[in-house]
């Protein structure tokens, strides 16, 4: 795939919090950088992204939010806040166990924590 510079700075904006952002709120932080920038090319993007395993989309209660960090972790939402954490809690699951005890090929795993943080 060709180089964008439109992707280079969404991606660079998703990999630069940790706050699992939206893609408005992507959108708004493009704008800063670039003003021309639209929406539709916002969503475009992220989809090509999530496609080249640049970044991972995250469905949670009807909400899309994207995920910088592509290395294997789970997360933990809060219902009060909605805030999402990256978490290290479960590095123990293998891909491998399920496929021999499931008898099926595990492609990728999402697993989410849902709980209060404690600011609240």
């Amino acid at each position: 795939m060709r180089y964008s510079y439109q992707r280079h700075v969404i991606k660079n904006i998703v990999r630069s919090t940790k706050t699992h952002p939206t893609a408005d709120w992507i959108y708004r932080k493009s704008k800063d950088i670039i003003n021309n920038i639209s929406l539709g090319t916002v969503y475009r993007n992220l989809k090509i992204l999530e496609e080249m395993g640049s970044i991972k989309t995250i469905y949670h209660k009807g909400k899309v939010r994207y995920d910088g960090n592509t290395d294997f972790h789970q997360h933990f939402y809060c219902n009060e806040c909605c805030k999402i954490m990256d978490i290290d809690m479960v590095t123990e699951i293998k891909k491998t166990n399920f496929h021999e005890k499931y008898d099926f090929k595990v492609d990728d795993m999402e697993i989410t924590i849902i709980g209060t943080c404690n600011k609240h």
